[in-house]
């Protein structure tokens, strides 16, 4: 055997193991945005746990607000449901969409809960209702350190399947395009909020 055969041989050997390499290197950045979208799956399954109690808690100071109540109560039962069909793929660019836009709508009917507890000071000065008023805060501030690293971890997954060579690695291992998590609001709820004394 000649030179010729076995530079040939080292030739498709390294070539094979390049490949490898890159489709490992795209199985890890895949596995990360899903461990990042897990992270905030934990976050999101506290604050469904919390809305309960706190609804429990304000409705015996709030008996005429009823449709806000059950507002809330809807907007987290959908929420909950748009969680569970993106936990279980959070490539499926669709399931992402429907989270997002079912977490807007839970967090404005928490924003229309919030705004009544201004107006009933008993509600208000409830110490339950600070303590899970201070506990949904927090998980809210989570929630949204979470979402900054899933969507630097899909910016990171989604350069890796679009940058060359690798997408020819990842149109044949079937890597699709992973879909960030955006805000969904209307131009309306962008505006800054005006205060006036």
């Amino acid at each position: 055997m000649s030179w010729g055969f076995w530079a040939v041989v080292g030739i498709v050997v390294v070539a094979f193991v390049w490949l490898i390499s890159i489709y490992n290197g795209l199985v890890a950045a895949r596995n990360r945005f899903k461990n990042a979208f897990a992270q905030i799956d934990v976050q999101l399954k506290r604050r469904y746990d919390l809305i309960p109690n706190l609804v429990e808690t304000a409705k015996g100071y709030i008996k005429h607000e009823r449709g806000t109540l059950e507002a809330v109560i809807a907007a987290r039962s959908s929420a909950q449901s748009a969680n569970q069909r993106a936990a279980a793929n959070p490539a499926d660019a669709e399931a992402m969409k429907q989270l997002g836009a079912a977490e807007a709508g839970l967090s404005g009917a928490l924003g229309r809960l919030f705004a009544l507890q201004e107006a009933y000071p008993d509600l208000k000065a409830n110490q339950t209702m600070m303590q899970l008023s201070e506990e949904l805060t927090s998980t809210e501030n989570k929630i949204a350190f979470s979402r900054q690293a899933y969507n630097d971890a899909v910016m990171s997954y989604n350069t890796d399947i679009e940058s060359f060579p690798n997408n020819f690695v990842a149109g044949f291992g079937g890597f699709k395009e992973a879909t960030l998590l955006e805000a969904t609001e209307s131009p309306e709820e962008r505006k800054a909020v005006k205060v006036s004394f």
